[in-house]
């Protein structure tokens, strides 16, 4: 009868299974964050209403795979979003601290978010927007919102640090309020932006950068007529 200890066996023992998990772990998200590769790279080629099969076809992999890692198109758009809005969000905090004034800030960062967006529209509209009515997606927007309510929540946040030291006590609603409502006009008016066809009458992003941060600042009041 073999006595033989297999106590301590790094073929047999706690250690070995342990490793085996860790690198199917790290298997796992390597091919993850492939995925998200080469969905984005897609969606890029292939507009922001490609299907999971467009994706998967474009990806050379099956759609199955792609269901596997990220559950449905809702989770895809998750996942893709997380890594798109993440860049963007740092490029803004890189715009924001060279700065020199309130103003500047508001400027770098608003022309930093419509740089990244204009990168790549279909990528933007994918991660930004969801349709219920898509077969391949799921049956509501919560993944989405999700990492798009946290990116803006950052954003709003960057805007407000600097009104509070410059504002200083006793502003607090409107360091509570404006940077939120900031956050809305920037959006809407940089996805209407990016949605228009290119015209002679498109501003180009430069121009629109500057005339979203003079809404923030002034408003519409210079092209108001006097009202005696």
């Amino acid at each position: 009868m073999n006595t033989r200890q297999t106590d301590g066996d790094p073929l047999s023992g706690p250690a070995a299974v342990d490793g085996r998990a860790s690198r199917w772990q790290s298997h796992r998200e390597e091919r993850r964050r492939e995925l998200i590769k080469s969905a984005r790279r897609a969606v890029h080629a292939l507009g922001s209403d490609a299907s999971m099969e467009d994706i998967a076809t474009a990806a050379g992999t099956s759609k199955s795979v792609f269901y596997r890692y990220f559950g449905d198109k809702a989770g895809l758009q998750q996942a893709v979003g997380e890594v798109v809005l993440s860049q963007m969000q740092r490029r803004i905090r890189e715009a924001a601290q060279s700065a020199q004034t309130p103003r500047e800030g508001l400027f770098a960062m608003v022309s930093a978010y419509l740089q990244m967006a204009e990168t790549s529209p279909n990528v933007y509209t994918f991660v930004t927007r969801y349709s219920a009515g898509d077969p391949d997606g799921g049956p509501t927007a919560i993944a989405t919102a999700g990492a798009l309510g946290h990116f803006f929540d950052s954003i709003a946040d960057m805007i407000a640090r600097p009104m509070r030291a410059h504002l200083g006590e006793g502003k607090e609603a409107v360091i509570g309020y404006w940077p939120n409502a900031a956050i809305g006009l920037v959006r809407n008016a940089g996805e209407q932006w990016l949605a228009s066809p290119d015209s002679p009458a498109k501003p180009d992003q430069e121009t629109m950068a500057r005339q979203i941060t003079a809404w923030l600042c002034v408003g519409i009041a210079p092209e108001l007529p006097d009202v005696q």
